[in-house]
């Protein structure tokens, strides 16, 4: 009966969520698409990207988002990747696989074609088990991941944000950032629920390695 009021509430706040009606009325697949537009107006996070990598894109709102603000420019080339399937967005092209694998991140740079990346952003998650260390590896695991791509093909003044959550490892993540980024900023967008525990982390122009 509990987990019957709880998912009751759930969704009675879901359904009266004001991002919730928006992204409806703006046929936005999700409300995470104002996350990222508040994001992108606030530092112009896309104002000058023409090739951008959308990673963790199910169902695809940023990547709707991209399509609409970044896909009309002259030589844009907009790439999504995840696991679950994703309905097809116009100017968008998506790649169906875990990021982690090797053939998978071989296919999305075959897709780039040598081309450097303007912005990489990362929505991608864990499956959750429970156990707060195990979570908090797991997300820590896939915030080097995008590190590691950003590293190899952002251009110099490339920008990396990804999606984060308050564990143990985070403030490892953001000093991960400070040492990859001369500009690091930690985000907590109006359209992120106060009760989540995500936050965004976003680091602009890659430091030269030495």
């Amino acid at each position: 009966m509990k987990k019957n009021r709880f998912n009751k509430a759930w969704l009675t706040d879901h359904l009266n969520d004001p991002y919730v009606k928006l992204a409806q009325k703006d046929n936005y697949r999700s409300r995470a698409a104002y996350k990222l537009q508040e994001i992108d107006e606030a530092n112009k996070l896309l104002r000058n990207a023409r090739v951008v990598v959308d990673l963790g894109s199910a169902p695809g709102a940023w990547s709707q988002y991209l399509a609409r603000h970044v896909g009309t420019r002259a030589g844009a080339a907009l790439f999504a990747l995840d696991m679950l399937p994703m309905d097809p967005v116009d100017g968008v092209q998506f790649i169906q696989g875990d990021f982690r694998e090797d053939e998978v991140m071989q296919q999305l740079e075959a897709a780039l074609q040598g081309r450097r990346v303007d912005v990489v952003l990362s929505d991608m998650a864990p499956n959750l088990s429970g156990i707060a260390s195990a979570d908090a590896a797991r997300i820590e695991h896939l915030a080097e991941l995008a590190l590691e791509f950003s590293a190899n093909w952002l251009v110099p003044d490339g920008a990396l944000l990804i999606k984060s959550f308050h564990t143990s490892y985070f403030s490892q993540i953001v000093e991960r950032f400070k040492r990859q980024f001369r500009v690091v900023k930690t985000l907590k967008p109006k359209a992120s629920r106060d009760r989540s525990a995500e936050v965004f982390v976003l680091g602009i122009g890659l430091r030269e390695q030495r």
